[in-house]
């Protein structure tokens, strides 16, 4: 779930989800370990829903699909009721880029769903989205959803100790302006991950290497580009939560929890069998 940038957003109910504290929290040895098994958690329900997902059933269905799962694995779901969300699950498509709230909407051919959802194991979280189309997919949409979800993985590379936010920004952004004339959403962000949901630091999908905040070993990020088909900006749906296109282009999400360490960054959120 993406944290909200104020000052690029009218006032909506999304100005909650800006992270709390001012500094990044370092996380113990013991806290890691929960975030790595809350994060496997979502992922292994991401990997049920992609199964699950078909054209003719309805959001609210896959929401349910995600409740059970999660649960069923001995976790608590982390957007249910947060800040009045009243969901599980994240359910955004087509022009939705995130925070699609779950209902009667029934999924059709040639949709992109992207699924977004969070868990909790021992007090510590995990938070992942996977972008995904319904059927055959056009060589456009397919280009989207590559660019978007190679975007993530450009960021995760220089999620490193000693880095600075800036060069994980600055890759994902750089990832997408050489896949295209694609737009960057820039009102809503990635953020830092632990106890808390949204904690400190704001990860932006765009900006300069060797800026903000510092990464150290022990930090937890939430990694989460939107890429849009067309502009950067957004609107935000009478609902107050649902997020989508100005211009109604299609949107992907892709997002991991990534744990920083002395080498190579850990992704909780990706298990055996994923795709991409």
């Amino acid at each position: 779930m993406s944290t909200r940038e104020s000052a690029t957003q009218p006032p909506t109910l999304l100005q909650s989800l800006s992270p709390r504290g001012n500094e990044a929290t370092v996380k113990t040895s013991a806290e890691l370990d929960l975030m790595w098994e809350a994060g496997q958690i979502v992922g292994k329900t991401h990997l049920v829903l992609r199964k699950a997902l078909r054209a003719g059933m309805t959001t609210h269905e896959l929401d349910a699909v995600a409740e059970r799962e999660i649960r069923g694995m001995g976790a608590t779901p982390a957007f249910k009721g947060y800040h009045g969300f009243p969901a599980t699950l994240c359910v955004s498509i087509n022009d939705e880029i995130v925070h699609g709230i779950p209902g009667g909407r029934v999924i059709e051919e040639g949709d992109v769903v992207s699924l977004d959802l969070g868990a909790v194991v021992g007090g510590l979280y995990g938070d992942a989205a996977i972008s995904v189309a319904v059927g055959a997919a056009t060589d456009e949409v397919k280009r989207l959803l590559e660019t978007g979800e190679g975007s993530l993985y450009a960021g995760i590379k220089e999620a490193r100790a000693g880095n600075r936010i800036g060069d994980v920004s600055s890759a994902v952004e750089r990832h997408v302006l050489s896949c295209g004339a694609y737009g960057i959403v820039r009102g809503y962000v990635g953020h830092g991950i632990g106890r808390q949901l949204h904690e400190a630091p704001s990860v932006p999908n765009f900006g300069r290497p060797g800026r903000g905040p510092a990464i150290r070993e022990g930090m937890a990020l939430a990694i989460e580009p939107m890429v849009n088909l067309g502009g950067d900006d957004t609107d935000v749906l009478e609902d107050g939560w649902t997020v989508v296109t100005a211009d109604g282009s299609p949107s992907v999400h892709f997002e991991h929890t990534v744990l920083i360490t002395d080498g190579e960054p850990i992704v909780t959120t990706r298990v055996a069998g994923e795709q991409g």
